[in-house]
């Protein structure tokens, strides 16, 4: 079997196997937990050397989407808190926490627009820290967050993030052009680079978990189950919004695929610690969730080709 059969083999697998590596050594994540940043910058700069600044628009597909993640996630909040309030506020964090950085990859990987998710993204995340503040507190009155210190906290440690890869490609397209177009045609890179970084996303929210007190796993499991219904359904939500402007992967990429690491962290902030866990298991079912649409595509691709 020569290698480029064996990288179309295995592709569908890389990140089940990747989340498998993290569950199994959690204990030594923390060794190679520097290395998430750079990958994910090298990942998306690898993706946006392959989009044009002229398909970054603001439509009724942005605004559509914001919608649900923002009027969702109040809604499902108040449904949910006659029956219990964490649970409440986990299902909260996962519906308003913006879109994931590495949404861009696994979307140009499953044929949608990278740039519909890449403006989806920047913008879910602006939303985010304008309104948690006023949010955030009304649901735990005795939060501390400011307006100054969400919008820091995100813009300094996530926007960047968004933003400084794009920069980067744009500049390589004005001033390098052949460095542009050799990354611009090395696109699989980024997934293998994905698959690298979720290990140490899914080591971190596994060192999390195990680190609670054995009486609230009743509980972290609860908000496991509420995240993982959630998951599911911002998908499909997401794929029929997205289906309306022409493009279904964009939109459920959009809404499904999840910034944990941001919501784990407002959690762990600002709400009751053992809220963290909805994000924490989130990372499984959204991944989960992208596997098995990598896994559907790859074979399409296959069937094609016979």
């Amino acid at each position: 079997m020569s290698f480029t059969s064996f990288r179309q083999r295995i592709k569908p697998w890389m990140l089940p196997i990747s989340m498998v590596i993290g569950l199994v050594f959690y204990e030594y994540i923390h060794y190679i937990a520097f290395l998430s940043r750079p990958l994910i910058f090298v990942m998306l700069l690898i993706t946006y050397c392959r989009v044009n600044l002229r398909d970054f628009r603001v439509g009724g597909y942005i605004w559509c989407l914001l919608a649900v993640q923002i009027l969702g996630a109040i809604g499902v909040y108040f449904a949910l808190n006659p029956i219990n309030h964490n649970l409440a506020t986990g299902a909260f964090i996962c519906v308003f926490c913006p879109t994931a950085t590495a949404a861009p990859v696994i979307t140009g990987m499953l044929g949608g627009s990278v740039s519909k998710v890449a403006t989806y993204s920047f913008f879910s995340h602006i939303s985010v820290a304008l309104l948690a503040p006023a949010l955030l507190s009304y649901m735990e009155p005795e939060a501390s967050i400011t307006f100054v210190d969400s919008v820091s906290k995100i813009s300094i440690t996530v926007l960047p993030l968004i933003l400084g890869p794009l920069v980067v490609a744009l500049m390589l397209q004005r001033f390098a052009p052949r460095v542009h177009y050799d990354i611009a045609n090395h696109q699989a890179l980024s997934f293998y680079i994905w698959a690298v970084a979720l290990i140490i996303v899914v080591g971190n929210s596994v060192s999390f978990l195990v680190q609670q007190p054995a009486d609230k796993v009743p509980e972290m499991l609860l908000l496991g189950l509420v995240s993982l219904v959630v998951c599911v359904v911002l998908f499909a939500v997401g794929r029929r919004i997205g289906g309306r402007y022409g493009d279904k992967i964009s939109g459920a990429q959009s809404l499904g695929q999840k910034n944990t690491v941001l919501a784990i962290w407002l959690a762990l902030t600002y709400l009751h610690p053992i809220v963290s866990a909805a994000p924490a298991a989130y990372v499984a079912w959204h991944n989960t969730v992208n596997s098995y649409q990598i896994y559907l595509h790859e074979r399409r691709k296959d069937t094609a080709k016979k």
